[in-house]
């Protein structure tokens, strides 16, 4: 019986924080996706978690 979408796995994207979901070509290797895309993979660098930025108090 074929899966809904809303069954399909998904994960957060660490640099625009958007949801993806899981897709057939990522089917092997699912556990290592961390980019929802090629554009955001190669922005990996750019982003930044917000623990690691200096907290500035006056």
């Amino acid at each position: 019986m074929p899966r809904s979408k809303s069954d399909l796995p998904s994960k957060l994207c660490p640099v625009c924080q958007r949801p993806f979901t899981w897709r057939k070509k990522w089917e092997d290797c699912w556990d290592e996706v961390k980019y929802c895309s090629e554009r955001c993979r190669r922005r990996r660098a750019q982003a930044k978690p917000e623990d690691d930025s200096p907290q500035v108090r006056e």
